[in-house]
């Protein structure tokens, strides 16, 4: 199937909504491509990258190689991401404003993040005790990882390897966000801005972690929607929920230069100790954050009683 120009712009433009989304720790790039009406497209399209097309690639069959997988869905979406992850790291850094005006941003992800478990707590019905046992659990998971991680994580390529697959699932699963992911791992600020610069030292082994994750994670996700939606769904309100305190925007933290590079090495949640524009102003954010999610969740919810 032959896609025009105009097509393929629209594609783009629908990728830069989701790569925004996955930049923005709180919103899922799998609930914004729900919304845009490709998320179905969009698994079909990675799932298109198989052993079948692994065969074509072995015995040479060159019509095959660009024919079989679904190019041309594919890389304008990717290029709309690439363009929004590079607009999110370059015009606005976010990275840099996450230590120059922490309470604001960090405000503004809590917020997102409370928006899309008051959102994903709509789309379940009929809360029984094994609802929330489930989503208990998850609460007890989320805060055993955030607890688990230290408050440094090494940079070694094994270790952003492993955030790129973690993260990825944002691209493919609905309600989680991988940016959201990365904070728990503590490695927000150092893939984003290697992204933003070019360190070729981390977009490469975190490249080839999202690759791998999203060729093992897209088979895994459809058999686990397929068979257990609402238990999967439960859980990851619960791991949001218990995850929560890291994103609290009002923290006693401490830094250390090592490097030249600042780094984290002490976290306290705290109620905010000075009200003032700053305080104000994340507040503010995090409201903004919590309607912004709604309304992205109303608008879904509309596109698919459409159909």
């Amino acid at each position: 199937m032959k896609h025009t120009l105009k097509e393929s712009a629209v594609l783009s433009a629908k990728g830069f909504c989701m790569g925004a989304a996955d930049v923005v720790p709180g919103v899922s790039g799998g609930t914004m491509a729900l919304i845009l009406g490709i998320y179905q497209r969009w698994l079909l399209a990675i799932k298109s990258f198989d052993s079948t097309w692994l065969q074509h690639i072995v015995r040479l069959h060159g019509r095959d190689i660009f024919t079989y997988p679904h190019f041309h869905f594919v890389i304008p979406l990717l290029l709309g991401i690439i363009a929004a992850v590079l607009f999110f790291t370059r015009i606005i850094p976010l990275p840099e404003l996450l230590h120059t005006h922490p309470e604001p941003i960090y405000g503004l992800f809590f917020g997102l993040i409370v928006g899309s478990i008051i959102a994903l707590l709509r789309d379940t019905e009929d809360l029984n005790w094994q609802a929330y046992a489930f989503m208990l659990s998850g609460m007890l998971l989320g805060a055993w990882v955030v607890n688990l991680v230290p408050m440094n994580t090494p940079d070694a390529p094994w270790f952003i390897f492993l955030c790129g697959f973690i993260a990825i699932s944002a691209m493919l699963l609905p309600g989680i966000s991988g940016s959201f992911l990365l904070l728990i791992l503590r490695k927000y600020d150092t893939i984003m801005s290697g992204i933003g610069h070019f360190d070729v030292s981390i977009i490469i082994p975190f490249a080839l972690g999202a690759l791998t994750g999203v060729v093992v994670f897209s088979r895994v996700l459809s058999w686990l929607l397929a068979h257990y939606y609402r238990q999967a769904l439960l859980l990851i309100i619960g791991v949001l929920a218990g995850s929560l305190w890291v994103i609290w925007p009002f923290q006693q933290r401490e830094y250390i230069i090592v490097r030249g590079k600042e780094r984290l090495i002490a976290s306290q949640p705290q109620w905010p100790m000075d009200w003032n524009m700053e305080t104000g102003l994340a507040i503010g954010l995090a409201l903004a954050g919590v309607s912004l999610v709604l309304w992205l969740h109303r608008l879904s919810a509309q596109k698919t009683s459409s159909r």
